[in-house]
């Protein structure tokens, strides 16, 4: 590693959900892995640190891992309540015309939501996937209306999608980078988990007839802790995947474009993987509820002193052995003037590494304190005529 951008590290905070956007700068300024591709990003789930990136921001084709978006927006309409696992969809002649990967449905064929899902996760089919978005917006159109409104909330500023399938049409592009955070997205949905570790299973199609249904992402079985992803191949755009794995409560998200076989897009994610979780780890610095030491006096409570707390979780994402390089450092004020209230702002406990801010935690009074003489009486009595 040339070098770590310490002052980009992304935190995570107990008021903030755990839905980080990718930072802007990699940890590490060179590729530290031999990669047969155009493109590249290695990127942390939780908090959205890019461990490092190439040409992660060039617009170009991704074949099949278009459908990311197709499968979140898919997995998003069930969270709410558009669709349900269960619901039965006729296929119409449109979806089971589509050409290049599928599962070879029949016009008139009634498959569950859930059946035509799997179909897409593991096997990347486009009938499938096209009987979805008609399922759920009317038309493959209307469903990519949505998939680039959902884009535009991910953020991904470089993406036009033209089709839910990946199928090659001029104009549709995307990057790494915009791959990454839809991928982040999606690998977030734990139901998501209950098909993409399928690797091989019969796809029954109601009439006695029977095909079968192969995981496409090859690092289901070739990779420790690899449980999901998506392939997607193309003449335009090369060898592509967007992949997943967790170890040791660490998960990271790798994404390959334009390798130059399908061998070399699996063995560049897979030496992404390697790399990262080789040399970084997930850090927990604190708590929320976590005591200050010492607490804070009180001038004119009841209480001379009131106890403190860290008000929220902090989780950086730091090079092994990089632990003794944080520093937290209380920044608080002589006293609080009663009353307090629980959970009232006290100050804040700086976050550095090697001497430099990078974050901060807000700090509150872990209890309530009264005060004393006219001043609480007067209070006392302000409260009861707002009762009254």
């Amino acid at each position: 590693m040339r070098r770590w951008m310490i002052w980009t590290l992304l935190l995570i905070f107990a008021s903030v959900p755990a839905l980080a956007a990718l930072t802007d700068d990699p940890m590490v300024d060179e590729t530290p892995v031999k990669m047969d591709c155009v493109s590249a990003i290695l990127a942390e789930l939780d908090s959205g640190q890019v461990i490092f990136a190439e040409n992660a921001d060039e617009m170009r084709p991704v074949a099949s891992v278009t459908k990311v978006m197709t499968i979140l927006l898919a997995l998003e309409a069930v969270d709410q309540g558009r669709a349900t696992l269960d619901e039965e969809i006729t296929v119409s002649k449109n979806a089971s015309g589509m050409g290049g990967s599928q599962i070879l449905l029949d016009t008139g064929e009634i498959q569950t939501y859930a059946q035509l899902l799997k179909s897409v996760i593991v096997g990347s089919a486009n009938d499938s996937a096209v009987a979805l978005a008609e399922c759920l917006y009317g038309s493959e159109e209307l469903f990519v209306d949505q998939m680039n409104r959902r884009a535009g909330e991910l953020g991904m500023k470089r993406t036009k999608f033209l089709n839910c399938t990946g199928l090659p049409t001029q104009g549709q592009y995307t990057t790494a980078r915009d791959v990454a955070q839809m991928a982040m997205e999606l690998f977030r949905h734990p139901a998501y988990y209950e098909f993409s570790r399928v690797w091989l299973e019969d796809f029954d199609h109601g009439d006695g007839r029977k095909t079968q249904l192969t995981n496409t992402n090859k690092l289901i079985r070739l990779y420790e802790g690899c449980d999901g992803g998506k392939t997607g191949s193309t003449k335009e755009a090369g060898y592509c995947m967007a992949a997943t794995a967790q170890r040791g409560g660490m998960r990271l998200v790798s994404v390959v474009l334009g390798a130059s076989s399908s061998t070399g897009r699996f063995d560049a994610a897979a030496s992404m993987f390697d790399y990262g979780f080789a040399n970084f780890r997930r850090y927990p610095v604190a708590e929320k509820g976590t005591p200050v030491k010492g607490g804070l006096p009180v001038r004119g409570g009841r209480k001379e002193r009131v106890g403190l707390v860290i008000n929220g979780d902090l989780t950086l994402l730091i090079p092994k052995g990089g632990e003794g390089q944080i520093e937290l450092r209380p920044n608080l004020p002589e006293e609080l003037a009663a009353p307090v209230e629980k959970g009232q702002r006290a100050g804040e406990v700086e976050v550095l590494l090697n001497g430099r801010r990078v974050a901060a935690l807000e700090v509150v009074a872990a209890e309530e304190v009264e005060g004393t003489g006219v001043g609480r009486v007067l209070r006392r009595l302000w409260s009861l005529w707002e009762i009254g």
